[in-house]
């Protein structure tokens, strides 16, 4: 099934670079990348390479990162062709990548720009208010956290004047705020956040196991395949002998959370010990643990490198890393492969910085890769494997 995207057939819109591709093509395609990238890693009877993880391919998207540009009266959503023309605006609400709540959401706020004259900011004039509209839906129970980029805090009184007829309209349980981004320059949003709403979270939950999304947090952006990506990492390690467990790059926990609630059903001292920058995040798992009710769960906001390599006499069982794109780099890759781990999980969301680092591994075997088709319609995709120490 191919998509029909009038933006895409127009070249309004070019994201989806491999929309005209059937979709079994691009996963055999991602497939023949991954085997080629990682080929000098897969060992005959000893790797096991399983059948990629599909996505749906409209849809998936739980979220929506919307320059605002236009008039006050009629703003336009999406995105623009040319920075610096701010009549070159492409409204993108009808995306098909986007949840079908998404299209009564997008006229409301379209209504509430205008009622609350919030002015789109004019790259080239350096005049306006509004720079981005920021959407995230929980798939859990729908309730979005809409995130209103602007460039002061000077019309937040008129935004709080029109607040309570847009929550009305909104699900329950969502969160609204205000990012300000003084900056005049293509930056999507900045460090101050004011919330306007009593709720600073929103609630998802992947097999049992619930995730906070926090503004200018990172949460990833296609659920159900997220979800089948954390839930494959618990059945590989589930079973396995692992008493202690290091989460690296954890984000909100979702790979260390699931590790440890399955790992805990059977031996309720297994520890784990979640290691991230980015204090938000940490917020996120924190508040997970404690729902879940787990024990010896720690979470702490350093460097993921910084940690391992200061870390001195411990060797966990099992070291989960899923780095951001450049990857975890020859230093930490060296140190883990010395520090000698039984079990190491590596989720990649690029291939070719996974492979650079597996050249350090040479302790260890592949022992499992999977596909995770993460980004339709693209050519970037997520990828989960196991190595085991050699004997």
């Amino acid at each position: 099934m191919n998509i029909t995207c009038e933006h895409f057939n127009q070249q309004r819109c070019i994201s989806c670079q491999w929309l005209l591709t059937e979709y079994n093509v691009q996963i055999a395609d991602k497939m023949a990348e991954l085997k080629r990238l990682i080929s000098p890693y897969l060992l005959q009877n000893q790797t096991e390479v399983l059948s990629p993880v599909a996505s749906e391919q409209t849809h998936f998207r739980n979220k929506a990162k919307m320059v605002v540009s236009g008039s006050v009266e009629r703003p336009v959503l999406g995105l623009l062709k040319d920075q610096q023309d701010a009549q070159s605006g492409v409204d993108l609400t009808d995306c098909p990548l986007y949840p079908t709540e998404f299209a009564t959401l997008f006229p409301v706020l379209k209504d509430f720009v205008g009622r609350a004259g919030l002015v789109p900011y004019n790259i080239a004039k350096k005049k306006g208010e509004l720079k981005y509209i920021l959407l995230t839906q929980s798939q859990y129970n729908q309730a979005v956290s809409l995130r209103f980029v602007l460039r002061s805090t000077q019309k937040q009184p008129l935004i709080e004047r029109e607040l309570p007829k847009l929550l009305e309209k909104l699900p329950p349980k969502s969160i609204v705020s205000l990012n300000i981004q003084p900056q005049h320059a293509a930056i999507l949003e900045g460090e101050t956040e004011i919330f306007l709403t009593p709720e600073r979270v929103i609630e998802e939950n992947f097999n049992g196991i619930p995730l906070f999304i926090r503004p200018q947090g990172f949460f990833q952006t296609n659920p159900k395949v997220a979800s089948e990506l954390y839930k494959t990492t618990q059945m590989w390690v589930k079973t396995l002998p692992i008493q202690q467990c290091w989460d690296l790059f954890c984000g909100v926990g979702g790979f260390g959370l699931h590790c440890a609630k399955a790992l805990q059903d059977t031996n309720p001292e297994v520890t784990l010990t979640g290691i991230e920058i980015s204090a938000s995040a940490l917020a996120s798992a924190t508040q997970s643990a404690e729902k879940l009710g787990l024990k010896n769960v720690t979470f702490a906001s350093l460097d993921s490198a910084q940690f391992a390599l200061n870390e001195k006499g411990s060797v966990p069982d099992l070291v989960i890393v899923n780095p951001p794109r450049r990857g975890i780099g020859k230093a930490l890759a060296e140190y883990l492969n010395q520090l000698g781990s039984p079990y190491v999980i590596y989720s990649s969301c690029n291939a070719k910085t996974m492979a650079e680092d597996f050249a350090s591994f040479d302790n260890y075997v592949l022992a499992k890769v999977q596909l995770f088709d993460m980004f339709p319609h693209t050519a970037h995709y997520e990828v989960l494997t196991l190595l085991v120490k050699k004997a």
